[in-house]
């Protein structure tokens, strides 16, 4: 089964991204950095989600990366699934914060249970079937709106979503040309998916 060891986000200034995530998330080696001035414009058609157990553990994550730098899309609410918001970092890579949980049961800390890539994407079936040939196992799947991948203890989660529905979640305008600034590390032979999003194998990214 294809895994997904970290994905790699493409920066300006890679020594400024790497302050604003070691003090907003304090995340692992699970999202990596590089240097790029590819040219990219409005959404990039992916978010990346921290899941966490309650709503205390979502403000700690936002209001440390509102205080590192971050911008707020969606301030955190309650809604019908649970409670979450939306900030986008300085380099421009948009974050989701949320739990399926309404009520807190415990301390607020920053630890999060789970880094979620979400593509955003054109065609959600085609894209599942582009997936699953490529090794991936479906988990959860909601005809044309969502799907999700069964990855395990893996590093990163994989879900698709339909491109405006997604920008939608995350508050900004759907539109966007250029680079999506992205690139996914797995145990895979490096492809690209219909969308345009790049897959290479966890070693090359390692050395990036």
């Amino acid at each position: 089964m294809t895994s997904i060891a970290s994905v790699t986000l493409e920066v300006a200034d890679p020594t400024a991204a790497d302050r604003f995530y070691t003090t907003a998330f304090q995340l692992g080696s699970q999202v990596r950095l590089r240097a790029s001035e590819t040219p990219s414009t409005g959404f990039r058609g992916f978010t990346l989600s921290l899941v966490v157990s309650q709503p205390a553990n979502v403000n700690a994550l936002i209001d440390a990366a509102v205080g590192a730098g971050a911008a707020t899309l969606k301030p955190a609410s309650k809604s019908l699934w649970g409670y979450g918001g939306v900030v986008q970092a300085p380099d421009g890579t948009i974050w989701q914060v949320a739990s399926s949980s309404k009520k807190d049961t415990g301390p607020a800390t920053r630890q999060f249970d789970e880094l979620v890539l979400l593509l955003g994407v054109e065609d959600v079936k085609a894209s599942k079937q582009f997936y699953v040939e490529h090794g991936l196992t479906v988990a959860k799947s909601f005809g044309g709106k969502y799907v999700e991948f069964a990855t395990g203890a893996d590093p990163v989660k994989l879900a698709l979503y339909k491109r405006r529905g997604l920008a939608k979640v995350a508050g900004v305008s759907p539109d966007g040309t250029g680079s999506h600034r992205l690139t996914i590390g797995s145990d895979a032979e490096p492809f690209t998916d219909p969308d345009g999003f790049a897959w290479t194998t966890a070693s090359e990214t390692a050395s990036l």
